[in-house]
């Protein structure tokens, strides 16, 4: 039997600035070049770099990596940036997108105290879309426990296979979290699904974000599947490297990358 060649993978493997936080903006870039990857992920932060768009081409320009999408500030670290009112956030990430040349927003489902942004969310995503030619592509997330307690503190849910919009990212780290089965949203999702956040998990209650390959999600799986679906969105490497020191955290965004790189190159 003839052996089946490689494949050349459409989906470009993007850098996280998440996964060189604390560090600023900057290192993400200048890691990325150095690693080899095909652009950023820019996750609106604290550092003002992020929310900067002349200093974001500049970066852009310098280590010759696009920007293929913005991650809005919807985390509870960022609840102050650009304000508190949610809509704005979003309104500003997608001018930072176009400013830039993003063609993605990553946004969490409303937490359930934000009822008014909740109960207008889906009209008000549609409604941007359709105005801007920006994807928002809107991120499952997990319960939050306590114990044998559970809390639903997203609105109007947590997965998003279930919401009426366009395009979705799907991240590995909370599915292992919510204890999801992530090749079945995969199938559910279709086409709708944007965006990867490549990440892994142990199915702790605490959201990991580990290398792909060190947890118990399919993460080689999903890649494979979804180069064969012809896949052409960004994955984007969103691992945690905050504790680990500069050489060790290189090592990690080196094997992550590979991992894609191969998988996405598999045959299925």
């Amino acid at each position: 039997m003839p052996e089946q060649a490689a494949r050349v993978p459409a989906a470009p493997v993007a850098l996280s600035t998440a996964s060189v936080y604390p560090d600023p903006v900057a290192t993400a870039f200048a890691l990325g070049s150095r690693l080899g990857y095909d652009g950023v992920e820019v996750m609106v932060m604290p550092d003002p770099v992020s929310r900067e768009s002349g200093a974001l081409a500049a970066l852009s320009e310098l280590h010759e990596l696009p920007i293929v999408s913005i991650h809005a500030p919807t985390l509870l670290l960022t609840q102050r940036i650009w304000g508190t009112d949610p809509w704005t956030k979003v309104d500003r990430s997608m001018e930072l997108a176009q400013e830039v040349g993003a063609s993605t927003v990553v946004v969490h489902p409303p937490f359930r105290w934000q009822k008014g942004y909740a109960d207008s969310f889906i009209e008000g995503v549609r409604a941007r879309e359709s105005l801007s030619g920006i994807a928002i592509a809107i991120e499952n997330m997990f319960p939050w426990r306590a114990g044998q307690r559970e809390m639903l503190a997203y609105l109007p849910h947590w997965d998003p296979v279930g919401l009426d919009v366009d395009h979705v990212t799907l991240d590995l780290s909370h599915t292992a979290t919510a204890g999801s089965d992530a090749l079945d949203m995969v199938e559910d999702l279709g086409s709708r699904l944007h965006h990867l956040h490549l990440a892994d998990g142990s199915g702790a209650f605490r959201d990991e974000h580990l290398v792909p390959g060190r947890g118990s999600q399919p993460c080689g799986e999903v890649l494979e599947t979804l180069a064969d679906n012809g896949f052409d969105g960004a994955v984007v490497v969103e691992v945690s490297t905050r504790k680990l020191d500069p050489t060790t955290r290189s090592g990690d965004l080196a094997e992550a990358l590979a991992f894609a790189r191969l998988h996405l190159a598999t045959p299925h």
